[in-house]
Order: structure tokens, then C-alpha cells, then sequence
């Protein structure tokens, strides 16, 4: 792809428009420097910041943070540079690389009241959304990535990882290869080297109807998000997120559902797995005095004189 094509696409996208600043995750790949080079084309230097997470995991990872430093001040970019230490004992060591990205980029964003952009590709897309399907199965989990998550853009699901790489040579810009990438022991990487190649075999078109579906659904998912809404808003306390138990056994069993999951993310700030397996025995708690029930994720939903709600103990 050309590109000024590739510039005009993303700007016109309106995720990294003015006036608001930008922070750009800049893990030294090719996605990310490809996006990294677009915000500054159309935002100019001065309003990108980029941020390099160095986790230390890598024998290399130095190296990463000097590509980094490199690429910036050729582009004229400030970086900001992390270096979390890694928790000691077992854990999913990738969730805790991702927790930690996250939580700088919204350290250095919130001051600046920034757009944090990532390089998140169509072809991350059909991963993350195979993977969750596997993982989690769950209405969310074929939604995929939004583009626009409150403050955190994704400019380019878009836009193919054959196409950051054609705009990177087409720039002259170097990248880093990830070895860990490449590594069976991780799901993702199974998936990207082994499912998609199969399901490309079974139709070539396998990943775009990935993304079409997904782009549907998403389009769907904004009128079940606005009957749930409905749903918790007109029963009771909208801030707190309330149903009365017996509203809640008027509706559809599907309706049900998304109701209380959409309370116990509520209540949790973020999405909590599976609670919405757990609406008929919500259903069978007492109307009478306070009854509580274990949702998964640290939420329990609470039943006090017949209203149903959600806490974090």
C-alpha cells in the first residue's frame, strides 16, 4: 500500500484527531513503528509522545530500548522509557507485560489528557478474536478489539501486518523482530502460526470473514447494549446498576443474561468472565433480608429486598 494512502486512511479515522495529544505504545516492532510514524505525520512531532515498556525478559530487550531511542530522535518524538520489575514466583507472564504497558501508557496519558494509540493490526484482530472464542466463549469474546476503548485507539485493525510492513520499507524504517513470537509455548503464537495457515487452506477468505463477522456483531452488540441499558436504567439506580429479581425474571433468558453480566462489570470496572452463566441461580436467591452470590472476577451479586446488585467485597 502507498504510504500516503496508508496516512490518509488513519487520519481520516478521526481516532488521533486534534486536539488532543497522543501517546504511542512503542514495543520497537514493525505495527508499532509503523503507527508511531503516522501520528507524527499527521499530528506533527510535537503532540506524540512515544512509550517503550523495557520488561527485561529478553536477552535483547536492551537492544530493543536503544531501536527505540533511535528511531525517536530521528523523528523528533520524546520517549518515555519503563522498566516494571517482574513479580517473582508463578503467573501468566504475559498478562503481567500487558497489565504493566497499560498502566504506564495511563500514567503518562491521564496528565496529558492523551489518546493512547496502539499497533494493533486486522491480522491481531482475527487472533485475539480466535483465541478468546477458545479461551472464553462469550458473546465479547467475538466482538474482538474496539477501535476506540475510552482513551485507547487502535488506528490500524484496519489495516494488514503485510501492509505495516510494505509501509515501513516504503519509509525506510527499521524494526525489531520479536523472538518470543515466534514461540510454540504460547497460544497466540499457535494460533498465528498454525490455525490461520489451516483455516486460509479451508477458505482463503477465512480471516476476512473473521473480521466481517466481528464488524457485525459489533454493530448488533450497540442495539443489546442499549435494551440492557434500558433494562438497569429504568428499574433502578443507574450509577449503582440495579434490577428488581422480579423485572429480571420477566425478561427473555438471553436479555437476562446480558443484564447481569453488564451489572457485574458495573460493579467491577471491568469486564468480569462468565458472570452472565450465573443469572438463573441470581434468580433463585431470596427476596426477603440480603442474599449474595459468588459472580467469578472478585464481584458478587447481592439481593437486598428483592433488588438485585453487584459489589466487590
Amino acid at each position: 500500500m502507498d504510504a500516503d494512502l496508508l496516512l490518509e486512511r488513519v487520519a481520516s479515522g478521526g481516532l488521533i484527531a486534534p486536539p488532543d495529544p497522543v501517546v504511542a505504545m512503542l514495543s520497537g516492532g514493525r505495527d508499532s513503528v509503523c503507527m508511531l510514524d503516522l501520528a507524527v505525520r499527521a499530528r506533527g512531532a510535537g503532540s506524540v509522545t512515544a512509550l517503550h515498556v523495557n520488561y527485561g525478559l529478553r536477552d535483547d530487550s536492551d537492544e530493543d530500548e536503544r531501536h527505540c531511542a533511535g528511531l525517536c530522535e530521528s523523528l523528533g518524538v520524546k520517549l518515555e522509557t519503563e522498566r516494571p520489575q517482574r513479580p517473582e514466583g508463578p503467573g501468566n507472564l504475559q498478562a503481567w507485560a500487558r497489565d504493566s504497558r497499560y498502566a504506564a501508557a495511563a500514567r503518562l496519558a491521564l496528565p496529558l489528557t492523551a489518546t493512547i494509540v496502539t499497533g494493533h493490526t486486522a491480522d491481531d484482530q482475527v487472533e485475539t478474536i480466535l483465541y478468546r472464542l477458545a479461551s472464553s466463549p462469550s458473546r465479547r469474546a467475538l466482538l474482538g478489539m474496539r477501535p476506540l476503548d475510552g482513551r485507547l485507539a487502535r488506528p490500524l485493525l484496519g489495516t494488514t501486518r503485510a501492509e505495516t510492513t510494505d509501509y515501513c520499507e516504503r519509509r525506510g524504517l527499521a524494526w525489531r523482530d520479536d523472538r518470543s513470537n515466534a514461540e510454540p509455548v504460547y497460544a497466540r503464537n499457535r494460533i498465528r502460526s498454525g490455525l490461520l495457515p489451516e483455516l486460509a487452506k479451508a477458505h482463503p477468505a477465512a480471516s476476512a470473514n473473521v473480521l466481517r463477522t466481528a464488524e457485525l456483531l459489533r454493530d448488533e452488540a450497540e442495539v443489546l447494549d442499549a435494551l440492557v441499558a434500558a433494562e438497569v436504567d429504568g428499574s433502578g439506580d443507574s450509577a449503582r446498576g440495579t434490577i428488581s429479581l422480579e423485572r429480571l425474571q420477566q425478561l427473555h433468558p438471553a436479555l437476562r443474561r446480558l443484564v447481569v453480566q453488564q451489572i457485574a462489570d458495573a460493579a467491577a470496572g471491568r469486564p468480569v468472565p462468565g458472570a452472565a452463566r450465573y443469572a438463573e441461580q441470581v434468580l433463585g436467591l431470596r427476596r426477603t433480608g440480603i442474599a449474595m452470590l459468588d459472580l467469578g472476577g472478585g464481584v458478587r451479586a447481592v439481593v437486598e429486598r428483592g433488588v438485585l446488585r453487584a459489589e466487590r467485597p
